[in-house]
């Protein structure tokens, strides 16, 4: 089902910085955006054209959405899958990507399973809801291990590494609902934003990912890596797409092993926080091509115009408090540097306040992913002005 553009309403559940973008980039295709969030004035509300406040499980606050959307999607695997496939049923609305995919995607454990049973490549996993099970896992995975909480997680919250039963009972309390899997020795790690169309699919190239305490730092874009590894990157990551249903972004986390494999970390069925740098480095953004594939239009291109570097914005803060950032005008003073702020109210420790991108002067064509030495400047560029940001 193609949804007509202009005059379309896209129904999103979430009103997160997610949000915010999707609102931003489907604007200017004619597409009024409604968000369901339970946050009043939600970082989502100023593009777009309403919010229904409700949590992202409500039945009504759900029901009320698609009857006033021409599409659904969700910017968060909170949203529940059972009441999006009623209501989807009850006013005729198409829901991508599918509510089964969701389903998949909110268990790590169904996840793994899943993509194992469709041969997708990944680490070695068991079941955990016990110490004998933790034992047993140590025993066949080794150890440390990667503990996994089964649902909830985000951010890097709900994983930690473990290396005994007692490390893993320190940090989740208890041990029942978790995945443990083997704890992978990672050359570095990258993702792929990927999407399906209408009968099409593409994906944008390979990127690089370097995380801190399990959160996302800064995304180098193309990854600096060997093309072989790029283009295996590419090959797991539409071997994922085959295994999901719906249309969309998918941000696709993945290992680059020492031995030069590529495995699956895991998958968001939405635009993910690895793709932010397509706003300004790609022909179309993460955030226009999740619109256009979840309407049926077609795809735009999914090339780069330069390289690219993003940074987070994180608070860096010891409590929490009204959010206040300082330091704007010399970071917007840096060339080729755009900030984005997701307008939340209140800074937290390590919430995600916005990001910064910084884009290079190439000419338009394909990046060379070999040429690390540039991407090397830009994240020390990155890295820079994002450190001049404070909250005061």
């Amino acid at each position: 089902m193609t949804v007509l553009v202009p005059d379309a309403t896209l129904g999103v559940v979430g009103g997160g910085q997610l949000g915010r973008m999707l609102a931003e980039a489907a604007s200017p295709l004619g597409v009024d955006v409604v968000v369901l969030d339970p946050t009043p004035d939600c970082p989502a509300a100023p593009p777009a054209a309403a919010q229904i406040q409700g949590d992202f499980d409500d039945p009504e606050a759900l029901d009320e959405l698609a009857a006033r959307s021409d599409a659904l999607t969700f910017e968060i695997e909170l949203a529940d899958p059972d009441v999006l496939a009623e209501v989807s049923d009850t006013h005729d609305v198409p829901v991508h990507p599918d509510p089964d995919t969701l389903r998949t995607i909110q268990d790590k454990y169904v996840q793994d399973s899943h993509f194992a049973d469709a041969g997708v490549p990944g680490p070695a996993f068991r079941q955990v809801d016990d110490a004998d099970d933790l034992e047993a896992a140590f025993e066949e995975l080794g150890s440390p291990l990667m503990l996994k909480a089964r649902t909830g997680g985000y951010d890097g919250r709900g994983n930690a590494p473990a290396e005994t039963v007692e490390d893993a009972e320190e940090y989740f309390g208890g041990l029942e609902g978790l995945v443990a899997e083997a704890f992978v020795d990672f050359e570095r790690e990258l993702s792929i934003i990927g999407v399906v169309g209408d009968g099409e699919r593409a994906a944008y190239p390979v990127v690089e990912n370097i995380h801190e305490a399990e959160i996302l730092r800064e995304t180098v874009a193309p990854a600096r890596t060997t093309d072989a590894v790029a283009e295996r990157a590419r090959d797991v990551a539409m071997d994922v797409l085959d295994a999901l249903d719906g249309r969309g972004v998918y941000g696709i986390e993945l290992f680059e092993t020492s031995e030069g494999e590529v495995l699956v970390n895991e998958v968001a069925p939405r635009p993910h926080n690895s793709g932010h740098y397509t706003i300004e480095a790609g022909h179309a953004s993460q955030f226009e091509q999740h619109a256009r594939a979840v309407l049926g239009l077609p795809l735009a291109p999914t090339a780069l115009r330069d390289a690219a570097v993003s940074a987070n914005i994180l608070g860096t803060v010891d409590e929490t408090r009204p959010a206040k950032l300082t330091g704007v005008r010399d970071v917007l003073a840096e060339p080729g540097v755009h900030l984005h702020w997701y307008g939340k109210d209140d800074v937290r420790p390590l919430r995600k306040m916005g990001h910064l991108t910084l884009v290079g002067s190439g000419p338009s064509v394909e990046p060379d992913h070999t040429d690390g030495e540039n991407r090397e400047e830009m994240l020390s560029r990155a890295r820079a002005a994002r450190d001049a940001l404070d909250f005061d």
